[in-house]
């Protein structure tokens, strides 16, 4: 099995040029480095090194190699520091899951927020999808979630949920159609353009929640396109390939080669949510909910 030991004797090795300096770089024996480089070749199943050169040049299993180690050691170091700094309460850390929709509305003045008012704390956002958010916040992975609901949502009992704001949705036009000249839409209306469902990835129940909102309201429209995510999806409505339906503070800082039109029919809106483990005590998360809070009043409050 790989260890760090014989990514550092090997890095060592070709920094410096020979196993000798290397050792004395180390503090080791030479003997010591040539059995660990020999193991790891032996592991590797070929060898690093031409040693029919002088000096010793590497193969082309050691230049890759060489380039992925000094990344992995890297990694490692930072990964050693900032654990250490945050066992010494020098440091701290904060998890974060969002729904890619949410970029476009109070996440990220939230986050400049956090990052002012504690420079010392590492920041982790990770995009994860609404639906796979629970098992994030029961693993450890991220404290808090952002997470986006259609309608009636089932609310888990492990977990603890703070509606941010609610999020009706809108209809994202391209420029040249006749319909952005209108205030409001009927559902029906979006039948005149080809639809652009989004996001098309495993386990994302959004674009069918859509689909089944726009037939509720009368709407049958025809699927022209699916996109893998929402940029991709506006994308395409801005080069008039058809419609695409987001929520409302999805509009505010976005694109302005597309006309967002609000649908007047629908009964069922959208609302964002933060998400965390019901019972977690994390000042952190606490301070970045408060932030995200702060961010709110621009959009219509939730209920």
């Amino acid at each position: 099995m790989l260890n760090l030991k014989q990514l550092r004797y090997f890095c060592e090795v070709v920094d410096s040029g020979n196993a000798r300096t290397a050792a004395g770089k180390l503090f080791v024996a030479a003997t010591a480095i040539s059995m660990q480089i020999s193991q790891f070749e032996e592991l590797l199943g070929g060898p690093l090194f031409d040693r029919s050169s002088r000096p010793m040049t590497l193969t082309p299993l050691g230049e890759f190699v060489y380039a992925k180690a000094k990344e992995l050691l890297s990694a490692a170091r930072r990964l050693e520091l900032e654990a250490q700094g945050i066992a010494a309460g020098n440091l701290g850390w904060l998890g974060i899951g969002f729904t890619r929709s949410t970029i476009f509305s109070i996440l990220p003045e939230a986050v400049r927020a956090m990052q002012a008012a504690y420079p010392n704390v590492r920041i982790d956002l990770l995009e994860i999808l609404t639906e796979e958010q629970p098992a994030a916040l029961r693993s450890g992975v991220i404290h808090l979630a952002i997470a986006r609901t259609l309608g009636a949502f089932i609310r888990e009992p492990d977990l603890h949920y703070t509606e941010l704001f609610d999020d009706p949705l809108v209809a994202a036009l391209p420029l040249q159609h006749p319909l952005i000249a209108r205030d409001s839409l009927n559902a029906a209306d979006l039948e005149a353009l080809p639809y652009i469902s989004y996001p098309k990835v495993a386990n994302a129940h959004f674009s069918r929640q859509v689909l089944n909102i726009l037939e509720l309201a009368g709407a049958k429209v025809q699927v022209g396109h699916e996109a893998k995510e929402i940029h991709t999806a506006l994308a395409l409505v801005a080069a008039g390939l058809g419609t695409t339906v987001v929520g409302r503070s999805v509009a505010a800082n976005n694109r302005t080669d597309i006309r967002f039109v609000p649908i007047a029919d629908l009964e069922v809106h959208s609302k964002v949510l933060a998400v965390r483990k019901s019972g977690l005590v994390h000042p952190l998360a606490d301070a970045l909910l408060a932030k995200l809070r702060e961010q709110v009043p621009h959009e219509r409050p939730a209920g």
